[in-house]
C-alpha cells in the first residue's frame, strides 16, 4: 500500500501547501469556465439558463464562445454561473443520495 502526503515548499511560506490540498472542498477545482458552461447548458439548456441568470448572451443568439468571452469580461456574471454550477452539484448529489 502507498502512502499518501502532500509537500510543503520550504523556501514559501508555510502556508503555502500544495495546490491540491487547499482546493479539496471547491467542486470547480479543475474545471474551466467552458467545461462548467457546457453542463449547465445540458441541464438547463439556454432558455432555462437565460431565466436563471438574466444576461444577454444567454437570451439573445447564445453560443458557447460568445459567453465565454462575456463572462471571462464580467467577473459578476461568472461569480452567477459558478454560484448556480455548485448549486446543480448540490441538487444531482442529494437526489443520488436518497436512490
Amino acid at each position: 500500500m502507498q502512502a499518501s502526503f502532500f509537500i510543503i515548499n520550504n523556501t514559501a511560506p508555510a502556508n503555502q501547501l500544495i495546490m491540491s490540498e487547499k482546493q479539496v472542498n471547491n467542486p470547480l477545482h479543475g474545471l474551466t469556465l467552458e467545461n462548467i458552461l457546457t453542463q449547465l447548458l445540458a441541464h438547463y439548456s439556454w432558455p432555462e439558463l437565460g431565466t436563471r441568470i438574466n444576461i444577454r448572451c444567454f437570451n439573445n443568439d447564445p453560443s458557447i464562445k460568445s459567453s465565454l468571452k462575456f463572462l471571462r469580461k464580467t467577473p459578476w456574471a461568472r461569480t452567477e454561473v459558478e454560484n448556480l454550477f455548485i448549486e446543480m452539484i448540490e441538487q444531482k448529489q442529494s437526489i443520488n443520495k436518497y436512490k
